[in-house]
């Protein structure tokens, strides 16, 4: 078994793995992130890059570099009833340079955060590592053990700090033997793609009639579309057929008739099994849990990316010092970490589990057969006569209840192209 050693590995190279090690190469730190796959092309990822990750984008010198990448834009978020359609969210109305939302395949944020990360000599990014064990010395965390995928071999890889942001199936949270808390959610989600006409509407549309649930968001040339299921009824719903579907997508949004046929099976749609959960503890000595890893959203307002970043910038901000020393972390600059992060975590997940209770549970209970409401609710009404309403729940999906900012040492000028970096596998 290889021996090796950095100053600080991040497990997963995710948006929040791939963000903490840029910022801690920029301040100097020898920093190792360990990502399972070969390569960051995984379909049906969170594609969605908000306001306040758009603005530490500007502030580290790849606003630039971003705006290159192809995209779509979302400035508002509708609600489509059978008593009408209301816009439940604007973002033309917040505050700093984005009153937007961007939707960029993941692969391609993940690149060029890779791509900036390798620019820094203190920087590493181990491809098909998968990490399996933690290395434990006088009851503390001393850093990982690894496979390398490719080469069928093992490795330890010894830190002052391991950052574990392997998302909510955590190998890391696993080998510590924690356990998060769960909250009770009532739906899955089917994720699958329809073709989109350029008549069609724009931007993020919800649709909720008698039962059924739906999400499509604009992705340009396609949309991608969010099926909310009772928990636990996938396998049941299968065994209904394709065709069964395909009906009652064309019942729900019957504009969707002139291309249903191009959702060919049940292989074309993906079921996310929806979790809303939270360690008590995000930390022990020498280990640090941020993200999904920490803190499992549910995809209600399409939040769970923003967190994990934010949760990243924090984390960087509070800790490259004492990383710069060289010595041990003291478990008080962890604590610090889930101090800060945890009250816009628990108030954001709190909201989402008021919208379980409150919209989606009455959604998915409602009969088929129930009377067609002719109007809209009282809130929603609400938000369409006063449109500076749609301003809050904006900025709570486009920014965040404590959105983060780049330190001083991790800014840079625009850096329009990439340069060669260190990437190994």
């Amino acid at each position: 078994m290889t021996n090796e050693r950095t100053t600080c590995v991040v497990v997963g190279g995710g948006p929040a793995g791939m963000v903490m090690g840029l910022l801690l190469a920029r301040a100097g730190v020898e920093v190792t992130v360990c990502e399972k796959h070969a390569d960051f092309l995984r379909d049906f990822r969170g594609d969605t890059v908000h306001a306040s990750t758009l603005t530490l984008l500007d502030e580290l010198g790849l606003g630039q570099r971003f705006a290159a990448l192809p995209q779509r834009r979302i400035d508002g978020l509708q609600i489509q009833l059978d008593g009408g359609t209301a816009k439940i969210a604007a973002l033309s109305r917040l505050p700093g340079t984005h009153q937007h939302i961007a939707l960029v395949p993941q692969w391609d944020f993940l690149d060029l955060l890779a791509d900036a990360a390798g620019e820094e000599a203190s920087f590493t990014l181990l491809r098909e590592a998968e990490v399996f064990d933690l290395l434990h010395e006088d009851g503390r965390v001393v850093g990982v053990r690894y496979r390398d995928r490719a080469a069928g071999t093992e490795h330890e890889l010894r830190a002052t700090l391991t950052v574990a942001a392997d998302g909510r199936h955590s190998d890391v949270r696993h080998a510590a033997g924690l356990h998060p808390r769960a909250f009770g959610v009532p739906m899955d989600v089917w994720w699958f793609r329809l073709p989109r006409r350029a008549d069609d509407p724009a931007g993020g549309l919800g649709r909720i009639s008698r039962g059924q649930f739906m999400v499509m968001i604009d992705r340009g040339t396609y949309w991608q579309c969010g099926y909310l299921i009772p928990k636990g009824a996938d396998a049941t719903l299968r065994t209904e057929g394709i065709e069964a579907f395909q009906q009652r997508l064309v019942g729900l949004q019957p504009w969707l008739a002139d291309r249903i046929s191009a959702l060919h099976s049940f292989d074309e749609v993906k079921l996310l099994e929806v979790r809303l959960e939270r360690l008590r503890r995000w930390y022990a000595d020498g280990l640090l849990f941020i993200g999904d890893a920490a803190h499992a959203m549910s995809p209600v307002g399409g939040v769970g990316i923003n967190l994990a970043v934010q949760d990243a910038v924090a984390a960087a901000r509070i800790l490259a010092p004492a990383l710069r020393t060289g010595g041990a972390i003291p478990v008080a600059a962890l604590r610090r970490v889930q101090i800060r992060r945890w009250w816009p975590t628990a108030l954001i997940q709190a909201l989402q589990r008021l919208a379980h209770r409150v919209v989606v549970l009455r959604a998915l209970a409602r009969p088929t057969d129930a009377p067609v409401a002719t109007s809209l609710p009282v809130p929603l009404r609400l938000l369409e006569r006063y449109p500076v309403l749609q301003t809050v729940p904006g900025f709570l999906v486009a920014i965040g209840p404590l959105p983060e900012h780049a330190p001083d040492w991790a800014r840079r000028a625009a850096q329009p192209s990439p340069t060669s970096g260190t990437t190994v596998g």
